[in-house]
């Protein structure tokens, strides 16, 4: 038998788990709410754009070129202006597929091994496992109830000018913030951009949530308040309209772009998605979020009440103000990765806090995701989840048999 091991490089990735289907209870992943696909506005969409201009697929990037659909683009510019005070035209906008490859491209394009970079210290597992990958060294910065501690990054900073090192740029997920659910406040986007100015260091701004505030007002993205080109904007249609699409965007000047546009060498993404959701967008966008988010507000009411009824005070959050996770600190003694070994076994998955943090204290914090579970399937598996911390930890110290 042919032995591949034998012809992989010294530092190729371990195997791949082959995929035995989605756990009974699936807590984790960025999956949405099944009933709210606009599955019928979709074909729709679709059986018009592909009679209208199906035959344009028949050249890379359409007649668009290699940043994206115009028409997207053209929504995109418009959509950003009215929902985050983002002034942008359509050449600053880059179509990609899904935010994670925007990351990777931003990575490629400023970062190499030994580079330093700032994120927020609890963070998207995602961005810190790249991070590690590329080998650079993170610098986390605590983070508030309204955001990213601004007088802490401003210390580290001048420790780090002191040291004749400068960071590469600051990662941020200002709106229900990545696992925590927190929204940074106006006050701290205007302090971050000023800072970003004086310290010569640009800004990664990670929006992907931020269609799914569910009664706050959306606050203006940091890019709005950058009229000297430092901040680098991510977006993504995978939570508002649906992941598997895999359609994201980047906005920054010209000059950003056109460094990291070379490094997108996959011929474009998927252009009949793009097609799709640009005639889906340009009509039934804002209505779709907005009973999309009365769904998920729903399903946040739920696990908040399951987790009070079923592990009472032992599990500590912060009621989500948007999005589809909850950030659970639990007592110390609760490792959240031999939680998940555990659970994963009894149809239970949950993302273990080691994996979303910096800290050490992500050791006994978990992230649990309530966009596709059911409302039953939500108050069932966080009774089953209590009950396995019970055997194995001890916490909850009782269970209640609702």
């Amino acid at each position: 038998m042919f032995d591949v091991k034998t012809f992989l490089h010294s530092d190729a990735l371990g195997p791949a788990v082959e995929w035995k289907g989605y756990p009974k209870f699936n807590f984790i992943g960025g999956h949405n709410d099944n009933e709210n696909i606009p599955v019928i506005s979709l074909k729709e969409s679709i059986d018009k754009v592909i009679l209208r201009e199906g035959k344009t697929l028949a050249k890379y990037g359409l007649e668009s070129g290699p940043q994206g659909y115009f028409p997207l683009r053209n929504f995109l510019s418009n959509q950003l202006k009215n929902s985050a005070a983002i002034n942008c035209v359509e050449r600053e906008i880059l179509i990609v597929s899904g935010s994670l490859q925007a990351l990777d491209l931003v990575n490629t394009t400023f970062l190499r091994k030994g580079d330093t970079v700032i994120i927020e210290e609890e963070n998207y597992g995602g961005t810190i496992s790249r991070l590690k990958k590329i080998g650079v060294n993170m610098i986390g910065i605590p983070l508030e109830k309204d955001g990213m501690d601004i007088n802490y990054l401003e210390k580290e900073l001048k420790k780090l000018e002191s040291e004749n090192k400068k960071p590469r740029y600051i990662y941020t997920i200002p709106t229900i913030q990545n696992p925590t659910g927190t929204v940074m406040s106006v006050e701290k986007r205007r302090a971050l951009i000023e800072i970003s100015k004086r310290f010569g260091i640009p800004i990664f701004e990670d929006d992907c949530y931020a269609d799914l505030l569910y009664e706050k007002k959306r606050p203006p993205a940091i890019k709005s308040f950058d009229d000297e080109g430092y901040v680098i904007y991510c977006g993504s249609f995978s939570k508002s309209i649906a992941p598997a699409l895999r359609v994201g965007y980047l906005v920054a000047n010209w000059d950003i772009l056109s460094r990291v546009l070379p490094y997108k060498t996959d011929a474009g993404s998927g252009s009949l998605e793009q097609m799709a959701l640009a005639e889906f967008c340009k009509n039934e966008f804002n209505d779709h979020v907005t009973n999309l988010r009365v769904e998920l507000k729903k399903k946040s009411d739920v696990i908040c009440n399951a987790l009070d009824k079923y592990f009472g005070s032992a599990a500590n959050y912060q009621k989500p103000d948007g999005g589809i996770f909850i950030w659970v600190d639990m007592p110390e003694n609760v490792d959240t990765s031999k939680l998940y070994d555990i659970a994963i076994k009894q149809g239970v998955a949950i993302n273990p806090g080691h994996e979303w943090s910096v800290n050490p204290s992500g050791k006994h914090k978990m992230r649990l995701c309530y966009g596709n579970p059911t409302i039953q399937e939500i108050d069932q598996g966080v009774k089953l989840l209590a009950e396995i911390c019970q055997t194995e930890f001890g916490v909850p110290k009782q269970i209640a048999n609702q």
